[in-house]
């Protein structure tokens, strides 16, 4: 992993406005209001040090997501859950289409938004292989990128996702990253936040115990 680099700050939006969708166990706290995500936008797009990205392929990524970029000339990473493409309340193919062809980069979130941690190898070879080919042939070019879902990781998942050729792996461990860095942490934003906390609390550095903790978490994470 290369280190020492500048300062990023990842910045994760999962769902936005009322979901189209039966949402999941535990995942209503990532959905935020529209006026949040606004203010939020607002807070982190003049910060250089700030990537903007978007996961689980809802349709709100398209809805709101896109034209708020579009009007602050910002961009972002959307990753894609490839099984959910064209299912009510998430985004279609030609929405991913447009996403690219607007100039934002496309990854993977898997197939089924489960943890890659301990996959079989048929598993796995869905939710890291099939589902990124699925991917690169609706916007027909490579995907590099993946984001782990639900932010769980082993050294056992990493070695396999460097051995198949994925350029940056981003994870929600909340703290900054570094700059070229393989291993991208990431703050997702919930509904309890607002522009203000998100420049207190993701902008803003973080007490050197804190930091230290969340470094400690991920090095536990990448060598269990």
């Amino acid at each position: 992993m290369v280190m020492g680099g500048p300062t990023r700050v990842n910045v994760c939006f999962h769902g936005i406005g009322i979901p189209g969708r039966e949402l999941e166990p535990g995942e209503a706290p990532y959905w935020v209001s529209h006026d949040t995500f606004l203010g939020v936008l607002d807070a982190i797009a003049g910060d250089d040090r700030v990537r903007i990205s978007f996961d689980d392929a809802n349709a709100s990524d398209m809805v709101h997501g896109l034209p708020a970029l579009l009007a602050r000339g910002l961009t972002a990473t959307f990753f894609v859950l490839a099984g959910r493409l064209d299912q009510p309340g998430s985004l279609g193919s030609d929405d991913v289409r447009a996403l690219a062809a607007a100039g934002m980069t496309i990854g993977t979130h898997g197939m089924a938004h489960r943890p890659w941690r301990g996959l079989t190898p048929a598993e796995s070879r869905r939710e890291l292989e099939d589902a990124r080919d699925v991917i690169a042939g609706v916007i027909g070019a490579p995907v590099d990128q993946a984001a782990l879902p639900l932010g769980r990781y082993d050294r056992r998942l990493l070695r396999e996702l460097r051995r198949l050729g994925y350029t940056a792996v981003h994870t929600s461990d909340r703290r900054w990253a570094h700059e070229g860095s393989w291993l991208q942490p990431r703050f997702s934003v919930v509904s309890s936040d607002t522009g203000a906390s998100v420049r207190t609390s993701v902008l803003g550095r973080q007490a050197p115990a804190r930091q230290a903790e969340r470094h400690l978490v991920g090095a536990i994470k990448r060598w269990r």
